[in-house]
């Protein structure tokens, strides 16, 4: 028998799939001016948290229960008549979102939040959809205007719950949730051309259609630079630097992944764990390949196959022994070791077909993630891939 959470489960699952719409996260960055008035509820924010983490403890030692939201909203009601500038509806977002936090962790008493000294916390001012709206290119928050860079026309959207947030150069960005229609429903049998992905460090990918993307060097490109910054003891330069190498990564990886998504229906990747191997002596340039980042991106551009409206299938696929099994008969001939390492090309020993490493690895992951969609989608099948154009042209 399901559990009374099990089922409500279910039921919200059946209630979102049943929606026309799904949800979307926007960031806009604000103008520079408004940092000094954000910056001054950021610092009423941190007030009220600290205050519903405290009045929490005391209740749970008192009465040996912990409060929820509710009571929190209670006991912080009408405060924002009593000198805070925040709107009402921030206070009870903050509430909110504190229980939500301690339910997380299960801590009786969260980290509180320092509005100053080396340890501060980034500014953060959350909302409710009742609280914003936008009006003639800006947005309206607490009866003041905050103007922003709109690169995505917000004059579109039906503005929802959302959260004012500080970066580590001070700059403040908006973020909220919109509504966007689903698309059609398609199939997963009928996505069209699947594409496995090997991922790597000398090339960041290879292709199961021959196809290799060249690793970007975001990070060793300005190490010299960062490393003067440190030792001159520029804090801001550094940080300045950090963005720069991160918001390069990210522009990269979003193209190429946004091109992925938008060539193929079916996208298999291996699942090499980035975080093992960040511990090595390739911790740089596993770091800088941005792997963990690229399969987040590529899944949820996807919009995973459960969710049945972008009709992209999407998948991690077991790569033990890929880049050994020869993709043209299945032995298992290839390079091994640490030695075979370097081998970048090599002959199968029984079919005698000539294989790039990283190439037939993708042709494995591609096979063994069609064997698996087609668990479930009798449409689909392994062998069929081999009788494509663009695998033949790969052997």
């Amino acid at each position: 028998m399901q559990s009374a959470l099990g089922q409500s489960l279910i039921r919200y699952t059946v209630y979102m799939n049943s929606m026309p719409y799904t949800t979307r996260t926007l960031r806009l960055r604000l103008k520079d001016k408004h940092s000094t008035l954000l910056r001054e509820q950021a610092r009423e924010v941190n007030f009220v948290w600290n205050y519903c983490n405290e009045t929490s403890l005391k209740i749970l030692q008192r009465e040996g229960r912990f409060c929820s939201n509710i009571d929190l909203d209670k006991l912080t009601a009408g405060a924002t008549k009593e000198g805070l500038s925040l709107h009402s509806q921030t206070v009870q977002a903050i509430s909110k979102e504190y229980v939500t936090r301690r339910r997380q962790f299960k801590r009786a008493k969260l980290r509180w939040r320092v509005s100053g000294g080396s340890r501060r916390s980034l500014g953060w001012v959350p909302f409710k959809a009742s609280a914003i709206r936008y009006k003639a290119g800006q947005v309206w928050y607490a009866g003041r205007p905050l103007s922003l860079w709109d690169s995505y026309g917000l004059a579109d959207y039906k503005l929802g719950t959302g959260a004012f947030s500080e970066d580590s150069r001070g700059r403040w960005y908006l973020n909220v949730t919109v509504r966007v229609a689903k698309p059609e429903p398609v199939q997963a049998g009928a996505v069209g051309t699947a594409v496995g992905l090997d991922l790597g460090l000398e090339d960041l990918l290879a292709t199961s259609d021959g196809e290799t993307v060249q690793a970007h060097r975001f990070y060793r490109d300005l190490e010299k630079n960062l490393a003067v910054a440190q030792r001159a003891g520029k804090k801001q330069r550094v940080k300045a630097i950090h963005a720069k190498i991160s918001n390069r990564r990210k522009d990269a990886l979003h193209q190429l992944s946004t091109r992925l998504v938008k060539q193929h229906g079916a996208i298999f990747v291996g699942n090499v764990n980035a975080g093992s191997l960040a511990k090595t002596r390739m911790a740089k340039s596993v770091l800088d390949a941005g792997w963990s980042t690229f399969r987040t991106m590529l899944q949820y551009k996807c919009v995973q196959y459960k969710c049945n409206c972008a009709g992209v299938w999407f998948e991690e696929v077991n790569e033990a022994y890929s880049t050994q099994d020869c993709s043209a008969c299945g032995a298992r001939s290839g390079p091994k070791g640490l030695k075979g390492l370097g081998i970048r090309g090599w002959v199968c020993s029984e079919c005698v077909t000539v294989h790039d490493r990283d190439v037939n690895a993708a042709k494995n992951i591609l096979v063994r993630g069609l064997a698996h969609l087609a668990e479930g989608t009798p449409s689909w099948s392994a062998a069929g891939v081999k009788e494509s154009p663009a695998f033949q042209a790969g052997e």
